[in-house]
């Protein structure tokens, strides 16, 4: 978990919303690295699970991650627990919930949803209170900044 911090705090340096993913091997090696860059790439999909879970598809050669651990500072959204659900992640490890978003163990149960063909097993609030400061933190700063003032022609 203290390598994803790591990563989501690159990307709140960088103005993104600090999350940061790490994925490691069945045996316990991290094999990527991502945190949130969906304004820096300009893709709504660029979240830190969806960018680790690309870098160890190309890593491993293979878009079946079997028996692969998720890391993540923030608990996923839908979209990120469906990639990690295709991509057949045996375990996600979290920091901290997501009550707005988030479909791990919030608002929605994906990872052990048996209507569908994969189940994650899902291990939460790893060093919660770091995870949970890091986004509260960034979003209180955030909202005291005024908005850029937009000139009209």
């Amino acid at each position: 978990m203290k390598q994803a911090l790591s990563e989501a705090e690159k990307g709140s340096s960088m103005g993104e919303v600090p999350v940061g993913a790490v994925l490691a091997s069945p045996e316990g090696r991290i094999v990527a690295k991502a945190y949130n860059q969906p304004i820096a790439l300009g893709d709504p999909t660029a979240h830190a699970e969806i960018l680790a879970i690309r870098k160890a598809g190309l890593f491993f050669r293979n878009y079946r991650l079997n028996n692969t651990t998720l890391v993540v500072t923030l608990e996923p959204c839908l979209m990120c627990m469906g990639a990690a659900i295709n991509a057949r992640i045996a375990r996600l490890v979290f920091g901290t919930v997501d009550p707005k978003a988030g479909a791990a163990v919030s608002l929605y149960n994906l990872a052990e949803d048996k209507r569908l063909n994969h189940r994650i097993e899902v291990v939460s609030g790893i060093m919660e209170g770091e995870c949970r400061s890091l986004i509260q933190n960034f979003f209180r700063i955030r909202r005291r900044k005024p908005l850029p003032q937009v000139m009209v022609p």
